[in-house]
């Protein structure tokens, strides 16, 4: 179940290796680290971008890019809540947050859910207020290529965070990689009612609003969907289906039990149940555990830790949980 080259296997079977604590934290640190350096690139990026865009507001006198580019300052400034939350998930876990400080991803995905809300909020109003007020715009060529910049701009930081948030597992840096894509459209949608106003088209600005106002409104619920799904504990049903397939292919497993796996900002943990021999010896069963966490630990992929638990086989008429069993009926 490896999923590494030659290289590393060799150097994994002559290295000492062990999955302690310190080493889990240093994986999670790593994929902060990235987190923290995508959030702080697309700030520069978006800034510059948005900077360059108010030099042509100001020289054309341009409501619609006026909006965009406070758009693109507004979308910069959610590296605030990402880089708060990256750098909080960080801290070691306490006695009173045992599974540390993860899910500050997952609120502040639930902030830029927020401000994706907003600028649909934002640009519908703007463009109702325009198809009921039409104004001139001028210099229409300097305000196109602002346009084009700010989706440039746009589009560059949204594939940058997508890709980085999907590497680490984090729903909170996709999110906003989305915001950062309906922002291109609206900078593009710039584009388009220049072109219109161009030919003379007064509607073509607000109408192109209200579509970009639309298009916003469906990433929102994509955006909402995910975060709501990571703040319930969902995860791809594949992922528990990998998790059953490395434990049944383990030696000594004879069959699997319960299994759970939640995500704790971008690493998940796995909780897990399986069957053995009744007569292997408690460290003869607790080996085959270990090497099941361990297998785990390597065929997972974003598993930061797993706790695999060990049933002895159950023999005709005996129930090993029968103790606790009424407990788990009362909760159903």
């Amino acid at each position: 179940m490896h999923r590494h080259g030659w290289f590393h296997r060799v150097r994994h079977a002559v290295r000492p290796h062990t999955h302690d604590t310190h080493e889990q934290v240093d994986a999670a640190l790593e994929a902060s680290r990235e987190g923290i350096r995508a959030v702080w690139i697309s700030l520069a990026v978006l800034g510059v971008t948005a900077a360059l865009q108010a030099v042509v507001v100001v020289w054309s006198g341009s409501v619609a890019l006026l909006g965009d580019t406070l758009h693109n300052v507004a979308d910069a400034l959610t590296a605030v809540p990402l880089a708060i939350a990256f750098l909080v998930g960080r801290r070691p876990p306490t006695r009173r947050y045992t599974y540390g400080f993860g899910r500050a991803e997952d609120l502040a995905g639930i902030v830029i859910v927020v401000f994706i809300a907003a600028s649909a909020v934002v640009a519908g109003i703007e463009a109702v207020r325009r198809l009921l007020d039409p104004t001139d715009v001028s210099h229409l060529p300097a305000v196109a290529l602002a346009g084009v910049l700010g989706f440039a701009g746009n589009e560059i930081v949204a594939r940058y965070r997508i890709r980085v948030g999907r590497r680490i597992g984090s729903a909170a840096l996709v999110a906003d990689g989305l915001h950062a894509r309906t922002d291109g459209f609206t900078s593009l949608g710039v584009l388009v009612s220049a072109g219109g106003l161009a030919l003379g088209w007064r509607w073509a600005d607000p109408v192109v609003g209200l579509a970009i106002t639309a298009a916003i409104l469906v990433v929102l619920v994509g955006a909402a969907r995910q975060v709501y799904r990571r703040l319930m504990d969902a995860v791809d049903p594949e992922l528990v289906d990998a998790v059953e397939h490395v434990l049944g292919h383990t030696e000594g497993v004879l069959d699997v039990g319960a299994v759970k796996v939640r995500w704790i900002g971008h690493r998940m943990r796995a909780e897990c149940e399986i069957v053995v021999d009744p007569r292997l010896t408690i460290v003869e069963a607790h080996a085959v555990a270990v090497e099941a966490e361990h297998r785990l630990l390597h065929g997972v992929p974003r598993l930061g830790s797993a706790l695999v638990h060990a049933d002895p086989q159950p023999v005709a008429g005996s129930d090993h949980h029968e103790v606790v069993a009424h407990h788990k009926r009362e909760l159903l």
